[in-house]
């Protein structure tokens, strides 16, 4: 089994700083992106990656698991896949004439949605109550999905054929954007490389079990918000809703999502309150 004493003895930050380099050594030159990915993962939120394919999405999503020792799955996404593909369902055996339910893959800690707009309408809505309920229903009976329940989503920013675009209420589930973009001349070496014997991903070692995460993100919902930043998320979220320039604004969950994140950046800079400089570079 692998050693988690060692996990016991580290501080939460050092764990976070040693996430950092883990996910560093798979993606590099992207520190920013990675930090981002951190603070939505503290906030408990999802995360939709718009990219460019082979910028190394899998890999980083496979570090994530293997740093948190966590159960990982991955979905491709295509224009034939069906709910069920997502959720499970009913499973007849011959042995005992009953049904059994087989979980599906969304069954996992973290769920890698590949390429999540080629697929229809109906199956990205599938994903919709597993994210924002933390729970499936299938044949009438209710699943929790297991703690923690992290969806990392790819989408192709170029207009493909075939690809429909994510609905605003599913785009509403997702608590960052990222996109991590080709890597500049220098980390392109260092990638070339990096994987001359092997791939980095293959050295990686755990740094947090799931539990040690589930608790740092209880103790990120305990960073101190006052009433004055929480009255700043408010007015600019209010903005959103009545500038021109956007179609639509910023939902409720949005609002909340931005307060967890500033939470998040805060609590990842060592700090027990929210500043207004981590609201606005969140927002």
């Amino acid at each position: 089994g692998m050693n988690m004493g060692l996990t016991a003895t580290r501080t939460p930050h050092e764990a976070l700083a040693r996430l950092h380099e883990n996910l560093s050594a798979v993606i590099r030159g992207k520190s920013e992106a990675i930090n981002q990915l951190l603070v939505a993962m503290l906030a408990n939120g999802h995360v939709l990656i718009e990219d460019v394919p082979g910028t190394g999405k899998t890999t980083l999503a496979k570090a994530l698991a293997v740093s948190l020792t966590a159960s990982f799955s991955r979905i491709q996404f295509t224009p034939d896949l069906l709910p069920t593909d997502i959720l499970g369902g009913m499973i007849y055996s011959a042995a005992n004439g009953s049904f059994t339910f087989r979980p599906g893959p969304v069954f996992a800690n973290i769920v890698l949605a590949d390429e999540i707009n080629r697929a229809s309408p109906r199956t990205q809505s599938a994903l919709l109550e597993a994210m924002g309920e933390r729970q499936v229903t299938t044949e009438g009976a209710t699943r929790s999905l297991p703690q923690p329940f992290l969806v990392l989503a790819t989408q192709n920013p170029v207009e493909y054929n075939g690809t429909y675009p994510l609905p605003e209420a599913q785009l509403d589930r997702f608590c960052l954007r990222l996109s991590l973009g080709y890597p500049d001349h220098v980390h392109e070496l260092q990638l070339l490389d990096d994987q001359v014997v092997s791939q980095p991903l293959d050295t990686l070692r755990p740094v947090m079990d799931t539990a040690a995460l589930m608790q740092l993100q209880s103790d990120v919902r305990n960073v101190g918000v006052e009433a004055s930043v929480l009255d700043y998320i408010v007015r600019l979220v209010d903005r959103t809703r009545h500038d021109a320039r956007l179609r639509l604004g910023v939902s409720p969950r949005g609002s909340l999502d931005l307060r967890r994140c500033a939470q998040a950046a805060a609590f990842l800079n060592g700090r027990e309150a929210v500043r207004p400089e981590d609201v606005q570079r969140q927002a």
